[in-house]
């Protein structure tokens, strides 16, 4: 609830429901530069005069500059988390200024991953933040809550970035982002309460990072991480590319895809805030990994029509969004004590299984022994399994 002040001023930007709310905002910042190069990832090559596998290296660096994101937003453990978050918008900014003043593909190439850092410096402090406030019971639907940015930035950020491009050309939507990002630094710097002194004598880095990673449940679910998001990366990197040359879709059509995406990425996250606490974590990450496979079985089979691409495409997206969304509040209780640490690790993870998929999904695309987008639905379901194997290996003392 919102609390009033001795001096009878209503303190909105104390409050969690407010807060929540202004990060799903200012996360629809980040998300949508994120996500806007996959939709339209052949008008960017187009623009800056590369072809698909060049600009596949820039989006593979992008991915693998997650990896250092535990050496970054520890600064959250350290620090605080409201420093944490305002050093890594202030990196995404920055960022994507660069493309604003050098429209270039070495801009381009270094703007994606100086965004990122920003990026996983910036997420796994708030999700710190909100596990630092919400009990474990309930804290699958408040993140899942602060994951709808994710979706949302699909069904209208996405899909703005394809009016704008359209109208304007490749580079047009960075002024805009960069005008944004440099809104939401000022906004939270204003809403987010002061971090505490840093205590003295506290585990300092090197000492939270070597916790996390020997400890055997820890590892265990970070893996399983990188191998569910590399299962989803090597569809997601050539799917644009898929259904422009099957299906011969201008760059309207391909903002359209981005918003069925959206929409079924919303569901799942629906779907996390509705069960997840219910059924408990684990079970509902194998329940998102079971269906993934399911799902990525079905492109190649019904997507030879565009509707049938579509709907195998939104059951992809929908059962990998309660996969990944069901996972975090899981990470968040794996070790209290370096939360912010710990999350930030399952960012880098998150990243490295991206980056694999990056370097695998454009040569599975383009081998010749399989139908279109078979040998990329064969390797995330194999992926997948490999997951599912390792959250068997995780354990915490709770049920739910």
């Amino acid at each position: 609830m919102s609390q009033i002040s001795p001096s009878g001023t209503l303190e909105f930007k104390n409050d969690l429901n407010f807060q929540v709310t202004a990060f799903v905002i200012v996360r629809l910042v980040f998300n949508t530069f994120y996500r806007m190069i996959y939709p339209f990832l052949s008008i960017f090559a187009r623009g800056m005069g590369v072809d698909l596998r060049t600009i596949s290296y820039a989006i593979t660096a992008r991915s693998l500059m997650g990896i250092i994101s535990p050496f970054l937003a520890s600064v959250a453990d350290s620090r605080g988390r409201k420093a944490g978050m305002l050093i890594g918008t202030a990196i995404f900014t920055a960022a994507v200024c660069l493309v604003v003043f050098w429209p270039t593909f070495t801009a381009f190439f270094i703007s994606l991953s100086l965004g990122i850092i920003g990026y996983l410096m910036f997420v796994p402090s708030l999700q710190a933040y909100v596990g630092d406030r919400v009990p474990y019971e309930k804290r699958g639907r408040v993140l899942g809550i602060t994951e709808f940015a994710w979706s949302i930035s699909a069904i209208t950020g996405v899909y703005l970035v394809g009016f704008i491009i359209a109208r304007h050309g490749w580079m047009a939507p960075f002024p805009l982002i960069a005008l944004l990002g440099a809104l939401a630094f000022i906004f939270l710097a204003w809403m987010l309460p002061k971090d505490p002194a840093p205590q003295t004598g506290a585990p300092g880095f090197l000492s939270n990072l070597r916790v996390v990673f020997t400890t055997p449940t820890a590892i265990a679910a970070l893996v399983m991480a990188g191998l569910y998001t590399a299962a989803n990366e090597v569809i997601t990197l050539v799917y644009g590319v898929w259904v422009e040359q099957t299906f011969s879709l201008s760059i309207a059509s391909l903002s359209a895809t981005a918003l069925v995406i959206g929409v079924s990425e919303l569901g799942g996250e629906g779907l996390v805030t509705a069960f997840t606490d219910k059924i408990g974590k684990r079970k509902a990450v194998a329940i998102g990994i079971v269906g993934n496979c399911l799902a990525a079985l079905s492109l190649p089979i019904i997507g030879r029509w565009l509707v049938g691409a579509l709907i195998g495409l939104f059951l992809f997206y929908l059962t990998f969004e309660f996969t990944i969304v069901s996972g975090i509040p899981l990470m968040t209780e794996i070790l209290p004590s370096t939360r912010a640490t710990m999350l930030a690790a399952h960012m880098a993870l998150i990243a490295l299984g991206r980056s694999i998929g990056d370097i695998l999904a454009p040569s599975l695309f383009t081998q010749s022994f399989l139908p279109s987008m078979s040998a990329n639905a064969l390797a995330a379901i194999v992926f997948n399994l490999l997951a599912l194997l390792a959250l068997s290996r995780v354990k915490i003392p709770h049920n739910i």
